[in-house]
């Protein structure tokens, strides 16, 4: 038997790659979750509310479902302070602004396209999160 939380790794990882690939080849759009918000955060009627909306949603149900189908909730520990949560989520924001896309975006889509920003936007972020890493752990105390 699969544990969960490998089942879990699996088949939420399965499923991103076929609603993305969905999300292309049925919209012709790029599955990058911050764009996906963007257009919700701003109401953007013109260019696909409702389905903007529905995609979110299943990101929400998603956890929801995974609770319901394991009986527990997602095996998730946040080690930081709210705070720090908060001062973070500002500054991911900020970087996809600068980045033109988030890592669904460029990581998820942007690779399986070749798409030569989206590799180094990638690296970007991977680099960033290696550093910040190796720094919270092992220099800060």
């Amino acid at each position: 038997m699969i544990e969960p939380n490998v089942a879990g790794g699996l088949i939420g990882g399965s499923l991103i790659g076929i609603a993305s690939l969905m999300m292309l080849l049925l919209l012709g759009r790029i599955t990058g979750i911050s764009g996906i918000l963007t257009g919700v955060i701003t109401w953007n009627k013109a260019d696909g509310l409702p389905w903007r909306a529905a995609f979110i949603g299943g990101l929400i149900l998603g956890a929801i479902l995974y609770q319901v189908v394991f009986g527990r909730p997602l095996p998730i520990q946040m080690q930081a302070s709210g705070p720090l949560l908060m001062v973070a989520g500002l500054l991911v924001g900020i970087g996809t602004r600068l980045g033109s896309g988030c890592t669904s975006g460029h990581g998820v889509c942007g690779i399986a396209r070749r798409s030569p920003r989206s590799i180094a936007s990638t690296a970007t972020f991977m680099g960033v999160a290696i550093a910040t890493v190796y720094v919270t752990r092992h220099l800060v105390s």
